[in-house]
């Protein structure tokens, strides 16, 4: 199917998408804007997860303070100098130091939660499990543990301007549309009045 270059362009604005990559994500969708937009999404994350072994040494440091009573320094690589100067990525660190102001996460990605962390709340959940058989017991303990890692690492967080996507999500996005792999690598939060 043809599509027409004002498709095309209406396509680009929305989502950030190359004009190839729009053209083709219409022809896929047979025209269908929608369908064209969820084409877009589910190559970006095939994107992100094919670079994900590539190497991000590039990024920046990025600060957010919030009504001077939180302060947030969050470090976001990439792999090249020249995505780390673009609006995009810029925009999303300053998207991310935000976000981590509000939503307040401990971890970066569920891989850093020390495992006794870890074994302490699959403890708390067993209690809460107890009399139910075992199958049923591991598929809580499993959604418990999910829901665990939704609230204290920053990856898996709804992303607060857009509480239907991740931040894992968010970031699986900019690495399709920029091209390189991107990774947040630590932040730090400061609250006043807190240790």
């Amino acid at each position: 199917m043809a599509v027409s270059i004002e498709d095309i362009k209406k396509l680009r604005d929305a989502t950030g998408a190359g004009m190839m990559k729009a053209k083709e994500a219409l022809e896929a969708a047979s025209g269908d804007f929608d369908k064209a937009i969820e084409h877009l999404r589910k190559s970006g994350a095939a994107s992100a997860a094919k670079k994900a072994d590539r190497e991000a040494r590039d990024g920046v440091i990025e600060g957010y303070v919030h009504s001077g009573r939180i302060g947030v320094l969050v470090e976001i690589n990439c792999e090249t100098d020249f995505v780390a100067r673009t609006e995009d990525f810029k925009g999303f660190a300053r998207d991310i130091a935000m976000h981590i102001a509000a939503a307040n996460p401990t971890y970066v990605t569920p891989a850093e939660v020390p495992a006794d962390v870890i074994e302490a709340e699959k403890r708390v959940y067993a209690e809460d499990t107890k009399g139910k058989p075992e199958e049923i017991a591991a598929k809580i303990i499993d959604g418990k543990l999910a829901k665990f890692y939704e609230n204290v690492c920053l990856v898996k967080q709804p992303f607060v301007k857009d509480p239907d996507k991740s931040i894992e999500t968010l970031t699986g996005e900019l690495v399709g549309k920029l091209g390189e792999n991107i990774v947040i690598r630590r932040f730090t939060r400061m609250e006043l009045g807190q240790l």
